[in-house]
C-alpha cells in the first residue's frame, strides 16, 4: 500500500521575504540594479509591492551604505562574508538575522531584487509544494528552468550554510540545494514569466514591453 501523501498545512508557516539586492550588476554597468525603473516604478518598488503582502515581514539584502534604500522603509542586512560571495551569503545573512531577531519564525522565502513580475502567490505554492513533498527546501521553476534564487530556506539549516560556504567555498545555490530533498513549484510563461529578470539594458527594454501585458 502506498504511503499516504503528507497534507497540507490548515494555515501557511510564518514566512519572511528577503529581497536579494547585493549583486554587482556588471552586466548593468554597474551601480543599483534594483533601482531601474520600469514603467514609471524601479524593479525594487514593483518586487515589495508582491512580495510584502504574502510574509511576515520584509527584509532587504544589499552591501554598502543602507541609506540609499530608505525611501522603503526595510530593514537592511549586508553580506556577513567578504568579497561578493554571491546570493547564498544573502540567503545566510537573513536566515541568521531571523535566527537572532524573528525566533518566532522558522521558514525565509528569497526573491531577487531584479523579477519585477513576481508571482502573487509565491509563498504558499512554496509552502505547498514543499508539504506535498515532504521536502526540506522549495524552489520556484518556470519555463522548464529552475530559478534557485526564489525559494523557500528553513532557518534551521543556517549553521550548514554557513558551513558549506565558509569551510566547503560552496557558492552555487543549487550545489548546495543538492544535499537536501527539494521541492519545486511551477509556474506558467505566459502571459509573461513570473521570474524574467532584468540583467541588462536590453532587459530593461523589454521589460518595459512585458510590463503593458502584465496583468498579475
Amino acid at each position: 500500500m502506498a504511503e499516504p501523501k503528507p497534507s497540507l498545512p490548515p494555515t501557511l508557516p510564518q514566512t519572511l521575504g528577503v529581497v536579494l539586492a547585493g549583486g554587482l550588476a556588471r552586466r548593468m554597468g554597474g551601480g543599483d540594479k534594483a533601482m531601474q525603473r520600469i514603467a514609471g516604478r524601479s524593479l525594487l518598488e514593483r518586487v515589495v509591492e508582491r512580495l510584502s503582502p504574502q510574509c511576515d515581514g520584509l527584509i532587504l539584502s544589499a552591501n554598502g551604505d543602507p541609506s540609499r534604500f530608505a525611501v522603503f522603509g526595510l530593514r537592511v542586512i549586508a553580506d556577513g562574508l567578504a568579497d561578493f560571495p554571491g546570493p547564498l551569503a544573502g540567503i545566510l545573512a537573513a536566515l541568521e538575522w531571523t535566527a537572532a531577531n524573528r525566533p518566532d519564525i522558522s521558514w525565509v522565502v528569497s526573491a531577487a531584487a531584479d523579477c519585477p513580475f513576481l508571482p502573487r502567490d509565491l509563498v504558499p505554492r512554496l509552502h505547498r509544494a514543499r508539504a506535498v513533498e515532504n521536502a526540506e527546501l522549495a524552489v520556484a521553476a518556470s519555463g522548464g528552468q529552475t530559478h534557485p534564487v526564489i525559494g523557500l530556506w528553513n532557518v534551521g539549516l543556517r549553521q550548514a550554510l554557513r558551513q558549506a560556504l565558509v569551510v566547503e567555498d560552496i557558492r552555487k545555490i543549487s550545489r548546495w540545494t543538492a544535499r537536501y530533498r527539494l521541492a519545486t513549484a511551477t509556474w506558467p510563461t505566459e502571459p509573461v514569466d513570473p521570474f524574467f529578470n532584468a540583467n541588462t539594458p536590453e532587459d530593461i527594454v523589454r521589460a518595459e514591453n512585458l510590463a503593458m501585458l502584465d496583468n498579475s
